[in-house]
């Protein structure tokens, strides 16, 4: 074939959404083709990426939809008309018996803006229910939060990834990007080789760490009190940029009396990073003249995780990086549409464009476009573990697409139990995930080669994944998909199949919100190679260029200045004690993604990473008698589970780490906890108290 019929698009998995060409095959696939043009990866693929189309094989995925037999309880194949009746009649008869609250909806940071936008207007619209959430709230929320207090707006990155080489110094911190972004790794490296600094915050010496400059390893939950530490020593050490304090923030006298309570010496008892190695990072990080934080889900997913990102964006504040070129506080976002997904309507307390559902104006406008009344629509409801924890008590019916919360969820075991409950379950996805096994009615749909639609990446910037592939016949896109449902239940329009035309109803929607998508189109997408949000609609003139950079002149608060917001350390949702003297920590590796539903079916990147493990240190596994690859048992307040022990010295003494990509007896999150944080509702998924034991009784 020749490169004439080559397709651009971008990969299906994490938020870079690395630049790729899908080329047809003999095989009715395609096959991945270097993109150097696209700015981000520059060609540059990972593993998964290059191997995605394995998915597309009918050997792998769905292919039918599956309606479960009430005599034998197994799930056999069906044609569509007798599915989607079935979810149609299982949502109508939940909502006439319990009313529009026992249904529920979960969606997913995979999804592309399309699909999330109607998925909220399909809850909010046709089923009436204020029971929405997703997947993301696990990944970005306290992020999300953080940025919403200090900044009025959030958007991951709030300036391109090509600014990092160029900045000073980088603090990196509860992100081992060597692996979970392995492309992004390329700005750290040349950062480095343009004389800029990279310090690592990380319990484990990664990949990444090795690459830093510094490293520090502080003890799982206490990244807050490292962030107060390093920000006591710059007012100690009068490094404190008064004039930008003074221009361009507000609330700083009361944000610097909690930091004076957190002492270097306290912080060392807390985090254990020792006191010189707090005051080189503060310096090498103050003599830069430019800086940047990048956060990840280390210091997210703790049931303090909005305080946390909010102490580091302090830091940033106090030393006057931030609102400046080249520094800033961004958050590497995770999911592969996990910024637009939270930004068009399927996350419980937001509206399309970032607007918030109990904003009156809000509801008015968003309502306008839909065409229905403003207080016609639900208010806020559950976040996402709330939600789960609820089901099969008072939400009796789920339909949920692209989650598997049965691997993915905190407390697994339980929310398993819960998702068993319930009267009701509809899963659409491709495969046949842990979580779809458990439903009644199971649809199959397309993958990103095989529809066209919009994703959001980690910096904002607006892409455009197009068709390459006629996907099987058995298979419907989840845009058709929620137009037949809500055709079933008595919406004949406003549930176009088109993602082109859903895509400019979204436009409207988000038009005038702080993510204002309204001047985007897939042509300039096309043209342009992404545009950034946000890009309102010119009404004459030139079209707005989209911002590629923001808080340059200004923060998005009412009067533009940002706000410290005062924080101190509290202990973690769990501490260690007798019982449970180890801390568990959990993360990805690099050949495997989430909950693994798709990657773990690709041969490549099972032998790269067949199975889950326990990694611990020398010491602790000579004190508790295991040996490498040892099978190992883990126990938490929650569950047990039992892997193979891989001894390191990458690790600190006092903590083990578990990948969560696996479900069985190796699933971490059989001993997570859902502690949650008070603002962003954030699950504690990096902070657990456990015990080891021998997976078995030894022989006596």
């Amino acid at each position: 074939m020749s490169e004439a019929v080559t397709t651009p698009t971008h990969c299906p998995y994490c938020a870079l959404q690395c630049g790729m060409s899908l080329r047809p095959t003999a095989e009715r696939s395609v096959e991945v083709v270097e993109r150097a043009d696209f700015p981000v990866n520059r060609g540059a693929l990972c593993g998964k990426g290059r191997t995605a189309p394995a998915v597309l094989s009918s050997r792998v995925r769905l292919t039918g939809p599956l309606v479960r037999c009430p005599d034998t309880g197994a799930l056999e194949p069906a044609s569509w008309e007798e599915a989607l009746a079935a979810v149609a009649d299982g949502l109508r008869r939940t909502r006439a018996d319990h009313g529009p609250d026992a249904v529920g909806v979960f969606g997913g940071g995979g999804l592309t803006n399309e699909k999330a936008y109607t998925l909220g207007k399909f809850a909010r619209l046709v089923l009436a229910t204020s029971q929405i959430d997703y997947n993301g709230r696990f990944c970005m929320s306290s992020a999300a939060a953080a940025h919403q207090r200090a900044f009025g707006l959030d958007r991951g990155l709030p300036f391109p990834l090509e600014d990092i080489p160029r900045t000073g110094c980088v603090i990196l911190v509860g992100s081992n990007l060597a692996e979970t972004m392995p492309p992004a790794l390329r700005y750290l490296t040349e950062l480095k080789e343009n004389g800029g600094k990279l310090i690592v915050v990380d319990p484990r010496r990664t990949r990444t760490a090795e690459q830093a400059d510094l490293h520090l390893a502080p003890r799982p939950g206490t990244d807050l009190a490292l962030a107060l530490g390093l920000l006591h020593l710059v007012v100690a050490e009068g490094r404190v940029d008064e004039e930008f304090v003074r221009e361009r923030t507000e609330g700083w006298e009361a944000a610097r009396a909690g930091v004076m309570a957190h002492w270097p010496e306290l912080v060392e008892r807390i985090t254990g990073v020792p006191v010189p190695q707090l005051r080189d990072a503060m310096r090498m990080f103050c003599d830069a003249e430019t800086g940047m934080v990048l956060t990840a889900r280390g210091p997210e997913q703790q049931s303090k995780g909005t305080d946390t990102v909010g102490a580091w964006i302090n830091l940033c504040l106090a030393t006057g990086r931030a609102g400046r070129p080249l520094s800033g506080y961004g958050c590497l976002t995770g999911q592969g549409n996990g910024q637009g997904g939270r930004e068009h309507g399927q996350k419980a307390d937001q509206l399309p464009g970032y607007r918030k559902l109990d904003d009156p104006a809000a509801r008015a406008h968003v309502a306008r476009v839909w065409g229905v009344a403003p207080e016609s629509l639900p208010g806020p409801g559950r976040s996402a573990y709330e939600l789960l924890d609820a089901l099969g008590g008072e939400v009796k019916s789920l339909l949920l697409m692209g989650s598997n919360p049965v691997v993915s969820a905190p407390r697994a075991a339980h929310i398993e139990e819960r998702l068993r409950s319930l009267d009701f379950l509809a899963v659409a996805d491709v495969v046949l995930s842990e979580t779809a096994e458990l439903a009644d009615v199971v649809l199959p749909v397309t993958q990103w080669a095989e529809e066209t639609g919009t994703t959001t990446n980690l910096e904002g910037r607006v892409l455009l994944r197009q068709r390459a592939l006629t996907p099987p016949e058995g298979v419907r896109t989840d845009l058709e998909v929620m137009h037949a449902l809500a055709g079933l239940l008595g919406w004949e329009k406003g549930f176009p199949t088109d993602p082109e035309e859903v895509f400019d109803e979204l436009r409207r929607a988000s038009a005038g919100g702080p993510a204002d998508y309204s001047g985007i189109s897939y042509r300039r997408i096309r043209e342009e190679n992404g545009v950034f949000w946000p890009c309102p609609e010119q009404p004459e003139g030139d079209a707005h260029p989209g911002t590629p950079r923001l808080f340059l002149d200004r923060f998005a608060t009412a009067d533009g200045r940002a706000r410290f917001v005062p924080v101190v350390h509290r202990a973690a949702g769990e501490e260690t004690d007798a019982e449970y003297p180890i801390v568990l920590t959990t993360g990805r590796v690099v050949a495997q993604y989430q909950s693994g539903a798709q990657t773990r079916r690709v041969e490549e990147l099972n032998a790269a990473a067949p199975g889950a493990f326990v990694e611990l240190h020398p010491r602790l596994a000579e004190r508790l008698g295991v040996a490498d690859g040892e099978r190992v048992a883990v126990v938490s307040r929650r569950g047990r589970a039992v892997a193979p022990a891989r001894v390191t010295t990458a690790i600190r003494p006092d903590t083990v780490f578990m990948p969560f990509h696996w479900p069985g007896e190796g699933r971490a999150n059989t001993l997570t906890n859902p502690a949650l944080d008070p603002v962003s509702r954030m699950p504690e998924f990096k902070v657990c108290a456990v015990r080891l034991e021998p997976a078995s009784p030894r022989p006596r």
